[in-house]
Formats: structure tokens, sequence, C-alpha cells
């Protein structure tokens, strides 16, 4: 009987198109109806695989992929632990359909703005704080002070864009408005989330996954991708499907149908995300690299911790988080 790598990945990593498979794979939504039972069957297979490096008697390679697919997709790969659901990177597609698409919708009163910005906020928060690195735990106080900060900058963004659109700029716009509170609230969001991690450092490995220090450049290099990829993965949505409702709403038969509107864009938003997920998360590898030689000069204490170590890798490696 051949071993198995169990943490091997089905697709190669160090492609984008890999990256793009792998996490098409691991986000799918489905697995959100899995029950709670099943993930931890799943996660005990895994284990289980992982220290014999064997197949148990009787359970199939494709048992093992799915149970792969379901560990990946429930627990945190620092800690183990299972996921809230509603944090998971599985849950964005369904989460993000449903919330993004209220937003473009109820976006004309300032009560509609503040009461989606809020629940948008809430699930990010959420979704952020089960993503982070679990190496780098927040306080009771932390945790508050990021979502209110991250909430209420939405909520200035969001009402201050569409009080200056209101008297400069047509009605068309103000359709926007969501996307930049989303925008303007994920570089304030994440950061607060994770802050822990730019004050302290995350955890590095050497190429053979052995841990050699800490770095404060690598987490700071890790949030600003996951940044830019959070952004990358509403904005299509967010920005094409406001010129196709503007072009819906000139038929007169479209804009009686008034009901519809919110649903129609519920299920635009949910195709968009069906394919941005997976590629904002294949952007950037998640275990992400580091060279050495940026920390000696940014980060010489951590540096001269690692030497005294006697390992100083030309490159090192960390979980930069989804």
């Amino acid at each position: 009987m051949s071993q198995i790598d169990i943490d091997k990945p089905l697709w190669d990593l160090k492609t984008f198109t890999g990256r793009f498979m792998h996490f098409l794979w691991v986000t799918d939504p489905r697995t959100c109806f899995t029950p709670e039972e099943e993930l931890h069957k799943a996660k005990e297979l895994v284990l289980k695989v992982r220290k014999d490096q064997l197949a148990p008697p009787n359970v199939s390679m494709e048992e093992i992929h799915r149970a792969k697919k379901l560990y990946e997709s429930a627990f945190h790969p620092d800690s183990g632990e299972l996921q809230n659901i509603f944090g998971r990177m599985s849950f964005q597609m369904p989460g993000g359909m449903a919330i993004t698409g209220a937003m473009l919708q109820f976006y004309r009163t300032n009560t509609a703005v503040i009461f989606w910005q809020w629940v948008n906020q809430s699930f990010n928060a959420l979704v952020n704080y089960t993503n982070r690195n679990a190496n780098s735990s927040l306080t009771t106080t932390q945790l508050v002070v990021s979502y209110v900060s991250a909430t209420s900058s939405a909520l200035v963004a969001a009402v201050g864009y569409k009080g200056y659109l209101t008297r400069t700029a047509s009605p068309f716009f103000q359709r926007y408005v969501p996307f930049v509170a989303v925008a303007v609230a994920n570089c304030i969001n994440i950061p607060l989330m994770r802050q822990n991690e730019l004050i302290y450092g995350i955890d590095i490995q050497d190429e053979n996954g052995n841990n050699v220090g800490k770095s404060r450049v690598a987490a700071a290099k890790g949030i600003s991708q996951v940044i830019f990829s959070r952004i990358a993965m509403c904005a299509p949505g967010m920005l094409i499907l406001p010129v196709i409702m503007e072009k819906l709403e000139t038929y007169k038969s479209f804009k009686r149908l008034s009901f519809l509107h919110a649903p129609f864009q519920v299920m635009v938003v949910g195709c968009f995300l069906t394919v941005m997920v997976p590629t904002a998360c294949a952007l950037f590898p998640q275990t992400a690299s580091l060279n050495t030689n940026v920390m000696r000069i940014m980060e010489p204490e951590f540096y001269e911790q690692m030497k005294k170590s006697g390992n100083v890798p030309e490159k090192v490696y960390f979980n930069k988080g989804l």
C-alpha cells in the first residue's frame, strides 16, 4: 500500500491556476450544510491519515479527499479548531451575495445605508476574526475597538460620500456608495482585527516548517495582501452591477417590477462571488514568503534573535491568513 501525504495539495499552489482550483474546491458553499458530526469525523480521518500516512482499511481515496475538503473548509489551519460557519470562506458566497445585493439595492436613504453597512461590517468582522492568524489572540477590548472603528469608518465613508455626491454628481454615482464604504472599512477592519500580529509579529518558519522566530514585516505583508484580495473579491459585482441596473431601469417593464430588483441583484452578485471568492483567495499564496534580508534591515531585533538560534534561512514562510 502506497504512502499518503494528506497535507499535499491536489493542485500546484505555486501557480495561480492551481491556487484557483484549490480554493474553488475548498470554498465550495455546499460544505456549509455538512453536519458538525460529519465534520469532526472528517477531521479524525485526516489526522489518522496524517499520522499513519496510510489509508485506513475500507476507506477509498475519494473518501479521503472528501474528508480533506471538509477539514480544510471548516477547521482553522493554525489551531485546528472548528470555525464559526458564518466566518468560513466557504460561506462568503451565500453570505456575501445576500448582504452585497442588499447594499446595492438599498442605497437611496441614509437609514438604509447605515443599516446595511452595519450588517456588512458585522459580517466582515466575524470573517476577519475567524480567519486571523490563530497564534495572535485579541483581547475583548481590542475586538470591540476593532469592530466599532471599522463600522464607524464604513458609516462615515458611506454617508459622507453619499452626501457629497448628492450635491455634486448625478444619482448614478450614488450606486457606488456601498463599494467606497466597503473598501475603506476593509482597510481599517482587517489591520485592527489583526493588530497583535503587527505589534508582536507572527511565527515564521524555514522551508522545513521549523519555527525560527517572529516577524512584524511578515504580518504587514500578509495583512496588506488580504486587504487587497478582500476588495478584489467584491469589486466586480459592486462596480459592474450598478451599470447593469442603470441600463435595465431605463426599461419601463423592468422598472415596474421593483420588487424583483433586490432578488435580481442578489443572484447576480452570487454569480460574481462564485468566481471571485476563489480568485481573490488565489491572488497570493496562503503560505507566503519573506526574504530575511528585509527582516535584517527593517526589524533587526527579530533578525538578531533568529541568528542566536543558529538558523537563518534565506527565506522564511508564514500563514498570511485569508
